[in-house]
């Protein structure tokens, strides 16, 4: 069964803004796919879809 999870990050003055990116890549050694979640600041999310 799947489970649906919802997260607020509650934002404070001067605070930075988070989100949740996760990223699915191919395995180079076993092919297989992986995915590789992270805590990224809003701003920064499209820079971790970029990369490789």
């Amino acid at each position: 069964m799947a489970k649906k999870a919802v997260a607020t990050f509650a934002a404070k003055a001067g605070a930075k803004s988070m989100v949740k990116v996760i990223r699915m890549e191919k395995s180079p050694k076993t092919g297989a796919y992986i995915f590789n979640e992270q805590l990224v600041e809003a701003e920064k999310a499209k820079d971790f879809f970029a990369k490789k």
